[in-house]
């Protein structure tokens, strides 16, 4: 194509040669170097400089040369009779000659791959541009050019040369270059107008691979643009007139030529491998020996099948390398000797070496086996192929529009792909195609293969789409347009990697800078992306090892039969937590061997490792490419030879994570399931080391659906690392605000995700900028109304303390309305404070301005806070009295709330000096109501006659004295006497008195905060004080001495909390499990008379240990009677009982003594006198205390005899449990002698009630009865006296009821004053 520039005034620049001949000339040159000189020609203008002339002129010459070196090498060209495109070849090139575009339709074997370049040369084309000539695969591109390179006599990489991925075997004077239409693509981002070609075949259309239909699409938007390109399209005769279509215009249609392909008929049989599919019959069309087979099984038994018949080289298709590698392994035997022997089982898939692939051309003996996938469909034909094994299924990629993620599911093929196979046959002779489906099968599946743009991410297309400015997407001539959810899709991969912007008013996306940098790299977008961000974060050599790693198949084989050994030989590249950096350690040590080993014993060594030496090869080529790529675009990059620099682990993921963002995924709570973008459940696929013991959080090179959904080369990340990465892409939702008084500042919680995933969980944040509405109304709600703000501004401790001053009146007397609502104060200060306030420091800035104009616009007015009525100091005090103790009393009007009512606040350091005792009586004001409500709380046969309760529970209060007594036991007391009616204590149900009722105590610490809260004393003494109490050690002391206990004050004053306290030095005694004393400690009672109540106990243990207990010597007088009682003692041993005589002799003497004398022993000399005064009494009792035990146990025998004879009834029940209150181990320490003397006789009286029996039974069952009334009693009073009074009570109650079993049950022995009944219960109502 030539264009002749107007010359309307025509001067030739030099006497040679004018312009419009120069121009004219250009006809005679290049496409390429025709553009490039006519724009030197524009360049120089009308009137150019001489010497630059000669030089152009110069250059065209050299041009015509090169383009006549061209048409000299064009080689003889000729066409095989046999191939059936060789009879049409003068159709196609009259087609060719008289059209633009023409669509070329044969069946394989036809020969149009190789014969349809030669057609163009001979018609002149391939001359002033090169013949461009693409195959889907790179083992196509190889295998065509030295094809036609053979049948040409040429040397490939001259007239006809290729270019694939790694390899360019074409030069300057290539004819015919055949290349892989990713090769293709990537020119026209360099030579949008592809003037490097003046012919361009694109075979294999009926793929309709990604690249080819936007090559298709482009080409359509091209030729306008381009008259003198010629394109032709070979398709098989699938949808041939779709290509037509696509391609005609108004003005020129677009021929279809078929070819035929097969020249021998091909037998089809259907050998289905399940009887389900079709029943057995036993023809040709199914079931026979075939069915109920595995897929392996299958193709052995066709094979026998297809042998049987006559050799001839069989083609079986599967599904995938596995299934290859796997049916090889089976059909081993058949490569032996013997029957089956000598067949030749050759292997053919798309990633295998182009030296593996070039096997399956080698000459056969007609009993070889070739195992390929769906590449020998149409890519490469296989020569000498007499019988074709078709499975059925092929592994087709798939794009999930809902989860986003790529699937490689195994499906069956469709009636094209399936014709296709077996078209593979009958070329040689007549063929045979067994199909392991049924024909039923066969008519059920689609017609045509989807194409791949329907079925695949367009990412890497929009992107180069975007790159050459070719407009919306949505208007790019594809052949089938993509779905809108597909380019939606794309379209969201490259906003993920920020390669591009789209504008809001709609518009073809533009590119971003990072954007730019990526299509200037020809490989996936995501690897692209983590490249620019290697460069940015300083680990561009790594990622440069890693990417190139990632676009290819890794290299560390794991065969099944040596899976073991290839695990343990690669377990060294194993990097922790990470498969991306084991490709660097994989490389550091390849880069170190191959330095030291020669190349035949590395590539041993591969072999030897499990590695594979051309995928380590490949991989190397592919790393220089990157590396000249990216120095290209002036990037830094480590000096080839020198070693990879130490590795920044976070540096390198943060790099790679910036290509995978929507390939993360975060572990479930159990087991080793993940959940990914979009809300998918996958998991690390079994071969990573990582897959044992999963990272919370990973990102994935690759979520491919197989079996499951498997996530492939993996490393665990920081969730943070994605949010920063993802910018605008995550997810921020914000929950439960509320006010931060630390922060100043109203707070939420954050939860942030991407594509579903959730990087931070609950995040705390300023919710200032979120929601500033919301935020100021939380500043002023509780900043400001609610006082939870630390500030130091004046207006804000006034306001304070005025509200805390009404407030408190209104807590106390427990009325509303007494001051201003919160809503009122709400109001006060959204009515003043600035709009734009949303936190402390808002308002401080704020301030700083708005008081200087008034400075008391924030200041409440006492009539702002009116209290119309005070409370009572007296009714309700501020503190309340415990001895020296005082205690702060804090009011609160708050129904149910914990704290409603009154809290007695008592400092930590108080807490255990604090005692329970008038606690239960509250504060006066509130003394009326909770004495009311006790009276509410009885049963309802008591409360019935006490109403109305107010008045009852005001005149039981008017008898008592405050605090003198627990409240329930005075006003049970007294409400007996008033009403006539039994009532105790007992009988109030305290669960019933209202919460504000009830005193709340509190423990503060130093700095006046709350640390615990109770309802009672004993429980927060529980809850505070154990582990104090656990690091206190007191000493044990047991005697009296100088450097021991010493003298002890009679009382000393400390201080505690700041409050001054007396405390009074005493002794105190220290037990066993069995009350036996083991020593004392020295004590701080809290008032004279627990410290003298205490020190009488003391005094007694020191004398326990300081006098020795009766000897055995004692018993040794005793007489067979005696020893006879002794027999029946409760007591473990003798000794035993001798020390219980000498400690009862020990407290009864001092009992005897006058009031006062034991306590006041303070000093050790004040004890040793004591003991000496004391010594002989006991020592001369004690032995009298012995003889009273053996008395005593000399009843024991007949009461037991006669409790056995009467053993179940009613009276012997009560006996036995009589006896065990006489008579038990340590009976005569806890029995004072004037009881103790009474106990054979209350024995005696028992055993004579028995003895009775059954002739006095009516009688014993009164007396019973009188003794059960006597013992309610006694447990009604008990209940209402005092705690400390208790003991005395029950010890006095005992023996009052001893005597009356006497008066009832055996009169005859006497007692020891009068008793009855009536007598018994008014001293039981005297001592309660």
């Amino acid at each position: 194509m030539s264009v002749e520039s107007p010359d309307p005034a025509p001067r030739d620049p030099q006497p040679g040669i004018s312009r419009s001949q120069l121009l004219r000339s250009l006809d005679e040159v290049g496409i390429l170097d025709a553009h490039r000189l006519r724009r030197r020609v524009d360049k120089l203008g009308r009137t150019p400089d001489p010497r630059k002339w000669e030089q152009l002129v110069a250059d065209v010459a050299k041009a015509r040369n090169r383009l006549e070196r061209r048409r000299a090498g064009v080689p003889v060209l000729r066409f095989p009779d046999e191939l059936p495109v060789s009879a049409a070849r003068e159709e196609i090139a009259d087609a060719i000659r008289d059209h633009q575009v023409v669509v070329v339709a044969g069946e394989t074997g036809s020969g149009k791959t190789t014969q349809l370049p030669k057609i163009c040369l001979e018609l002149g084309r391939g001359i002033r541009g090169t013949i461009g000539h693409t195959q889907p695969r790179r083992i196509a591109a190889s295998s065509v050019a030295k094809r036609i390179a053979d049948e040409t006599d040429t040397e490939l990489g001259d007239a006809v040369g290729y270019s694939v991925r790694f390899t360019d075997r074409s030069g300057a004077d290539t004819l015919i270059r055949v290349m892989t239409d990713g090769i293709l693509l990537r020119e026209i981002a360099t030579d949008p107008m592809l003037r490097r070609y003046d012919t361009l075949i694109i075979d294999e259309a009926h793929e309709r691979s990604l690249n080819i239909d936007f090559i298709l699409g482009y080409l359509r938007r091209l030729l306008p643009q381009r008259p003198d390109l010629k394109v032709i399209i070979t398709s098989a005769t699938i949808e041939p007139a779709r290509f037509a279509r696509h391609f005609s215009t108004p003005d020129a249609s677009v021929p279809v030529i078929e070819v035929s392909g097969r020249t021998y008929p091909v037998e089809i049989r259907y050998r289905p491998l399940s009887l389900q599919e079709r029943p057995d019959s036993g023809d040709d069309t199914g079931g026979g020996e075939h069915a109920d087979l595995d897929q392996i099984q299958g193709i052995d038994a066709a094979i026998d099948e297809l042998w049987a018949g006559g050799r001839g080289d069989i083609l079986v298709f599967l599904p995938t390398e596995r299934d290859i590698r796997e049916t090889a392994d089976a059909l081993r035997r058949r490569t032996g000797t013997g029957r089956d022997g000598g067949a030749e089982i050759v292997p053919l898939f798309a990633r295998l070496s182009i030296a593996d692939q070039q096997k399956v051309f080698a000459p056969s003996n007609g009993r070889r086996i070739v195992l390929a996938t769906n590449v020998a469909e149409t890519s490469v034909t296989v020569p000498g192929i007499r019988y074709v094994i078709d499975t059925g299924t092929a592994r087709i990629s798939r794009y999930s529009t809902r989860t986003k993620v790529n699937r490689l599911p195994i499906e069956p093929v469709s009636q094209a792909s399936a014709r296709q196979r077996a078209g593979r046959c009958g070329r040689v002779a007549p063929g045979v195609c067994i199909r392991l489906y049924s024909e039923n099968d066969f008519d059920s599946r689609p017609a045509f293969t989807d194409p791949e743009i329907l079925r695949t991410n367009l990412a890497a297309v929009i992107l180069q789409m975007t790159s050459l400015k070719l407009g919306e997407i949505a208007d790019f001539p594809f052949v089938q347009p993509p779905d809108e959810r597909a380019i939606r899709d794309g379209m969201g991969v490259l906003t993920e990697l920020g390669a591009i912007t789209v504008s809001r008013e709609g518009g073809p996306p533009r590119l971003t800078p990072v954007g730019r940098s990526m299509s200037r790299i020809p490989v996936d977008p995501r690897i692209a992306r983590m490249l620019i961000a290697g460069r940015e974060l300083g680990c561009l050599d790594h990622l440069l090892v890693i990417a190139s790693a990632m676009s290819l198949p890794d290299p560390r084989e794991r065969p099944a039969e040596h899976r073991e050994a290839a695990d343990a030989s690669h377990r060294r590249f194993v990097v922790p937590q990470s498969d991306f950096l084991s490709y660097v350690e994989l490389w550091r040590y390849l880069d170190e061997q191959r330095k030291e080993l020669s190349g035949s014993r590395f590539r041993r060594m591969c072999e030897r490792e499990f590695l594979h030496f051309l995928r380590i090869r490949e991989w190397r080529d592919l790393h220089r490419q990157l590396t000249e790529i990216v120095k290209d675009l002036d990037w830094p990059v480590r000096p080839a030879g020198e070693e990879l620099p130490q590795v920044d682990a976070d540096a390198v993921h943060r790099a790679i994570l910036s290509g995978l963002l929507s390939n993360i995924a975060v572990r479930n709570t159990e087991g080793r399931e993940f959940t990914g973008a979009r809300n998918t459940t996958l998991m690390i696929f079994p071969a990573s080391p990582l897959a044992k013991k999963p990272p919370a959080f990973i990102m994935a090179a690759e979520v491919l659906e197989t079996s499951r959904l498997f996530a492939h080369t993996v490393a665990g990340i920081d969730p943070l690392w994605a949010e920063k990465l993802a910018g605008d892409l995550v997810k921020r939702t914000h929950s439960e605000p509320h006010w931060s008084s630390k922060r100043g500042a109203a707070m939420a919680y954050e939860r942030v995700t991407l594509y579903g995933v959730t990087l931070v969980a609950r995040r705390r944040v300023d919710y200032g900028p979120i929601d500033p509405v919301v935020s100021r109304e939380l500043f002023i709600r509780h900043a400001l109304v609610e006082g939870d703000w630390r500030t130091q501004h004046p207006f804000f401790e006034r306001n304070r303390a005025l509200l805390e001053a009404a407030a408190d009146v209104e807590n106390r007397r427990r009325e509303r309305g007494l001051v201003i609502t919160e809503d009122q104060l709400f109001e006060f200060y959204d009515n003043r404070v600035g709009a734009e306030v949303t936190s402390a420091r808002h308002f401080d800035t704020w301030w700083k301005k708005a008081r200087r104009s008034d400075p008391a616009l924030l200041d409440l007015k006492p009539e702002d806070v009116t209290a119309t009525a005070e409370a009572a100091p007296t009714d309700y005090p501020g503190a309340w009295q415990q001895g020296d103790t005082r205690l702060e009393l804090r009011y609160r009007f708050e129904p149910g709330a914990p704290d409603d009512g009154v809290t007695v606040i008592i400092p930590r350091a108080l807490l255990p000096h604090v005692r329970s005792a008038g606690f239960d009586w509250s504060v006066p004001g509130m003394r009326s109501e909770l004495a009311t409500a006790l009276v509410k709380s009885l049963p309802k046969r008591l409360r019935k006659s006490m109403s109305p309760a107010q008045r009852f529970a005001d005149l039981a209060l008017a008898r008592l004295t405050p605090r003198s007594e627990p409240l329930a036991v005075g006003l049970a007391r007294e409400l007996t006497t008033i009403t006539q009616m039994t009532v105790t204590a007992a009988d109030f149900d305290l669960d019933r008195i209202p919460l504000h009722l009830r005193m709340h105590f509190a423990v503060a610490d130093d700095d006046g905060r709350i640390t615990a809260r109770a309802d009672s004393i004993d429980e927060l003494q529980r809850a505070t004080t154990p582990a104090a109490s656990k690091t206190v050690k007191r000493t044990l002391y047991r005697s009296w001495t100088d450097d021991g206990i010493g003298t002890l004050a009679a009382q000393r004053t400390v201080d505690i909390a700041g409050q001054r306290l007396t405390r009074y030095p005493t002794v105190d005694a220290i037990t066993d499990d069995a009350g036996r004393t083991r020593g004392v400690v020295v004590i701080d009672a809290v008032s004279e008379q627990a410290r003298d109540r205490l020190a009488e106990r003391g005094i007694v243990a020191l004398l326990d240990l300081a006098i020795p207990p009766l000897h055995r010597r004692v018993a040794s007088s005793l007489g067979a009677a005696g020893r006879l009682a002794l027999s029946q003692s409760p007591y473990a041993d003798l000794d035993t009982l001798l020390a219980d005589c000498t400690r009862r002799a020990i407290r009864d003497v001092v009992a005897g003594l006058h009031a006062g004398t034991a306590s006041a022993v303070r000093s050790p000399e004040a004890f040793r006198t004591l003991t000496e005064k004391i010594r002989p009494r006991i020592t001369e009792s004690a032995p009298e205390y012995f003889s009273l035990a053996v008395e005593s146990l000399g009843s024991v025998a007949p009461v037991r005899a006669a409790i056995d004879r009467h053993a179940g009834s009613l009276a012997a029940d009560d006996v036995a449990e009589q006896l065990d209150n006489l008579v038990f181990d340590g009976f005569v320490a806890a029995t004072p002698r004037h009881h103790l003397e009474n106990v054979p006789r209350y024995l005696a009286a028992a055993e004579a009630r028995l003895t009775a029996l059954p002739a006095s039974a009516a009688r014993d069952q009164a007396g019973v009865a009188v003794i059960d009334r006597v013992t309610e009693r006694w447990a009604q009073r008990l209940a209402q006296v005092p705690e400390h009074r208790k003991a005395h009570v029950n010890d006095e109650a005992q023996w009052l009821v001893e005597e009356l079993r006497v008066g009832l049950f055996a009169e005859r022995l006497g007692t020891a004053f009068p008793v009855s009944e009536k007598r018994v219960l008014r001293t039981l109502d005297r001592l309660g």
